[in-house]
């Protein structure tokens, strides 16, 4: 199991007491035949999280410091550390198992034979949303039933099978290291090389938002950025010259639709005094501005760092 890390001690000494007791009562387990352990992957030069795994001094849980910046560098030093291990669990730094996390997705794929499977990420929030967040239900997570086909998937818990990877030869591509879109780049790329991605319902763990991330300015920067690098990952993935202008001419034109129509959702807000359509078409529209601006060939480094 990885965690990645970048300058969170204190989440990080949350989460992985909880994460030690699952994978302890994993290997312990009559039932199971794995045996798991905890790599914690520090992205800061300044090797925050390096004192919280020695406090803690437990013998599942190692640490290496990732010196290049990036997400999609501490991804792969995660790919390369499991070797030949059979699966490899991601799961962020703000992230807390619930009570069924580890089991659900191990089950899920070996019922499957997935090559990937996607459990829940559910939000804990750090006091009240704002009302015009919290009607516009941005942080509202999709669920379906276990074993139900994806094509696309976040990091946070996200389980994979290290020997199918491996035939497939699908890594974080370095690109999108600081603006973020490493892991839907990486997923689609899984996909179109004929790799399957599943959902596990069970499998749950809570994402902590900080009060920062509980705005309307973040809310709107996040959607901008999403739209962005949703587009230029897109672009990547796109097959030769006609290719890639296909793909930049298709999402130049949604993103504007998305613009126009979203602008058109926020008046009828204003006009109706709704904070639901208000904030739901401006978020559309700033994915929209994203889009475009992506089409355009720029690309936003929403992980930027002086580092």
């Amino acid at each position: 199991m990885a965690v990645l890390t970048y300058m969170r001690p204190n989440e990080l000494s949350l989460g992985l007491p909880l994460m030690i007791r699952h994978v302890s009562a994993l290997n312990d387990s009559p039932e199971e035949t794995v045996s798991a352990r905890i790599l914690v992957i520090d992205n800061d030069p300044a090797a925050s999280a390096e004192p919280v795994v020695s406090r803690l001094d437990h013998p599942l849980v190692s640490y290496v410091l990732e010196p290049e910046p990036g997400i999609s560098a501490g991804r792969n030093r995660a790919l390369d550390e499991a070797g030949a291990a059979d699966l490899l669990i991601f799961i962020d730094d703000d992230e807390r198992p619930q009570e069924q996390w580890l089991v659900p997705l191990i089950r899920t794929w070996r019922d499957t034979q997935a090559t990937a499977v996607m459990g829940r990420v559910i939000s804990e929030f750090q006091g009240e949303l704002e009302p015009w967040v919290s009607a516009g239900s941005f942080f509202t997570r999709r669920t379906m039933q276990t074993g139900t086909p994806i094509q696309v998937a976040a990091a946070g818990n996200l389980l994979l099978d290290m020997k199918q990877l491996l035939e497939l030869r699908v890594r974080f591509h370095h690109r999108f290291g600081l603006t973020g879109g490493e892991d839907t780049h990486f997923s689609k790329a899984l996909v179109k090389r004929g790799g399957r991605i599943v959902w596990c319902e069970e499998s749950r763990t809570t994402d902590f938002v900080p009060a920062d991330r509980m705005t309307r300015k973040w809310v709107l920067a996040r959607s901008w950025s999403h739209g962005n690098s949703s587009t230029l990952v897109d672009m990547h993935l796109a097959t030769g010259t006609v290719g890639r202008a296909v793909v930049r001419a298709r999402a130049g034109f949604r993103g504007l639709v998305r613009v126009v129509a979203g602008t058109a959702r926020y008046t009828y807000g204003l006009l109706r005094r709704s904070l639901r359509h208000q904030a739901r078409g401006l978020r559309t529209a700033f994915r929209g501005a994203g889009m475009v601006a992506g089409a355009a060939g720029f690309a936003y480094q929403e992980y930027s760092r002086d580092d």
